[in-house]
Parts: C-alpha cells; sequence; structure tokens
C-alpha cells in the first residue's frame, strides 16, 4: 500500500510538473519574442481572410511565420476574450512580435492601409487605370463621367472593392461642389455647379502654377461675360486625344478640324469637363478675383504673362516667341 501511495505521489508530482512546465511554455509562448521574419525581413506580412474562423485564422499565422504555435493562440485568444473581435485584412507584424502583440494588432483592427494618389488634371480613364494597377485591390470599376472626382490621395485596405474606392472619389468630388455652389460669387456666367466643374478643367490644364489659378479663372470668366471665345489649348487636345498629352505643338490641321471641345471654334464652355479640376481650380473658378485681364500667354518661366489689351498681350506673345526661338537655337 506505501508503495502505491508513493507512486501515485510520485506521478502525481511528474504530472503536476509537466503540467507547470506546459503552463510555463505556453506563457512563454505568449509573451515571449515570437519567430523573427524570414529572410532578415524587418515584418511578417499575413493577409486573413474575411469570414476566416479562429482556427483558420491561428494556422495562417503559423504558416506566415508570426506565431510558433497555432494551439497556443486560439487558446489565448479564448483565454482574453479576443476570439469574437479579429478583424480580417492584411497585417504587419514586427519581427519577433510576441504573440501577445499580434493577437492586440488583430483584435484591434491594426491592418495595413494602401494609399493611391491622383494627381490634379488627370482624366477619369487615367484614374480607372491606377485603380486597375493596384493589385491589393479587387473587382472591376466602371469609368465614371469626366470631372466626377476629386484628385488627392486616398486609402484602402487589401481586398477592398475597385468600385467602392472610385465612389470615395466621386463622394469626395461632390461633397466639395455642395460645400463651394453656395459661396459663390455673384455675377459669375456659370449657371450650374457641373459648368463650374467644366471651367475648373480647363484652368487646372491652363497652369500648373497653383498660384495662378485665380487669375486664369478671371480671365476665363471676363472672357466669357464679354461673349468670347475661350481659346483654349487644352481643349483642342481633349477632343483630339481625351486628355492624353499630344507629346508636341498642335497642329494647324489639328486647329482647324472640326471638334466640339475646341474652345478656338465654340463660344462658351465645351460639352463635358475636360479633366477632374483639384480643389484649388474648382474654389478658383467659383470666387475669382476682381480683374480686367482678358489675355495670358506663357513667359519662359512656367508661369503665364497676364494683359488687360490686345496691344500688351501681343506684346507678351512676342516675347514669349522670342524665348522660343532662343531654345531651339540652343538646341541646335
Amino acid at each position: 500500500m506505501r508503495r502505491v501511495i508513493i507512486g501515485l505521489v510520485s506521478g502525481l508530482l511528474t504530472l503536476g510538473l509537466l503540467l507547470g512546465l506546459g503552463i510555463g511554455w505556453a506563457v512563454w509562448t505568449y509573451q515571449g519574442p515570437g519567430p523573427a521574419a524570414k529572410g532578415g525581413a524587418e515584418q511578417h506580412v499575413v493577409v486573413l481572410r474575411r469570414g476566416a474562423g479562429l482556427n483558420e485564422i491561428a494556422s495562417a499565422l503559423e504558416k506566415g511565420g508570426a506565431v510558433r504555435s497555432a494551439a497556443v493562440f486560439v487558446a489565448a485568444a479564448q483565454v482574453t476574450g479576443a476570439a469574437r473581435a479579429l478583424k480580417a485584412g492584411e497585417y504587419e507584424f514586427p519581427s519577433r512580435a510576441s504573440m501577445a502583440t499580434v493577437l492586440d494588432y488583430i483584435r484591434d483592427g491594426r491592418v495595413v492601409v494602401h494609399q493611391v494618389t491622383i494627381p490634379e488634371g488627370w482624366t477619369v480613364e487615367m484614374a480607372v487605370e491606377a485603380l486597375m494597377k493596384e493589385e491589393a485591390l479587387v473587382g472591376e470599376v466602371a469609368t465614371p463621367p469626366e470631372g466626377s472626382i476629386l484628385p488627392q490621395t486616398y486609402a484602402f485596405e487589401r481586398g477592398e472593392e475597385r468600385s467602392a474606392v472610385m465612389q470615395r472619389m466621386m463622394d469626395a468630388r461632390d461633397k466639395l461642389l455642395a460645400d463651394l455652389w453656395p459661396k459663390r460669387k455673384a455675377g459669375l456666367p456659370i449657371r450650374t455647379p457641373e459648368e463650374a466643374i467644366i471651367l475648373a478643367s480647363i484652368v487646372e490644364k491652363e497652369t500648373g502654377v497653383k498660384s495662378e489659378r485665380p487669375r486664369v479663372a478671371a480671365v476665363f470668366v471676363n472672357r466669357l461675360n464679354k461673349g468670347m471665345r475661350l481659346e483654349s489649348d487644352p481643349t483642342i487636345i481633349y477632343g483630339l486625344t481625351k486628355g492624353r498629352p499630344l507629346g508636341r505643338g498642335i497642329r494647324r490641321s489639328e486647329l482647324e478640324r472640326p471638334n466640339p471641345y475646341s474652345t478656338y471654334q465654340i463660344f462658351g464652355l465645351p460639352p463635358t469637363p475636360i479633366a477632374n479640376p483639384g480643389e484649388a481650380s474648382i474654389a478658383a473658378v467659383l470666387d475669382p478675383p476682381d480683374s480686367d485681364e482678358i489675355f495670358f500667354v506663357a513667359d519662359g518661366t512656367g508661369g503665364h504673362a497676364f494683359a488687360t489689351t490686345l496691344d500688351e498681350h501681343n506684346a507678351n506673345v512676342a516675347r514669349w516667341r522670342q524665348i522660343e526661338a532662343q531654345r531651339q537655337a540652343a538646341g541646335n
């Protein structure tokens, strides 16, 4: 009987020791340093599928090298109450991050945020192409009407629909226009918000100098008020290429070719925007400065020389042609 008791006590002690070692290993696995990222990288990158259950998440983390034991992760998520709060997405865990840190990342939804930038003056076709090139996005996206999106940088998560990102671009433009339109200056030759976008798109394409946009907008507003043609080269180009750069000057034959967008041929505004204007160009069109200027031409510095009379303008044009001739001579 004594031997039985001794054997039983010994077995219990051994079991307790093993249990203690197991608990200690689990605690160390949970709180201690995690695995190093493969290839000496600074991070583990793991994508957790939408709709994945706890076991699938734990398995993905183990396979991705972010945790040592899927079983311990499952137990930890259940014990801490995080099991029901885990969020899908793309994660970057620091190399050797503890399992506790990994669990916190997923519970808090600290997913990788990607960005796509739509520059001011891009067409909607260019914006669609940019979205299609983003491998982290999914699905197709329809091309919206020209001028319907707001150029800026947009954040998105891996697995998001391209159409959802495009909708955010459209919503951003609508929100900005709804805010600026009621505050527009009195007496503008613009009857609708859509006409404001059309004129702003021309301003956007006419100058890359942000400080010039109000002045360029004032010139075009003055021309419309006087019944003059806008005579904007970018409108010709849009009618020829849908806004793609020509890569050369406009030919005389292209200037004379019938073109519904050419503001050298038509009075007023073209039928649609010729690009997606940014906030500065939209604001400039809706609140241009008081001015008598009705002409402008390149000045050789990247900006423009403005004029109120034809004589002043002709002098500015002559200076610009002299600059062009000097550049061509230097190039030869």
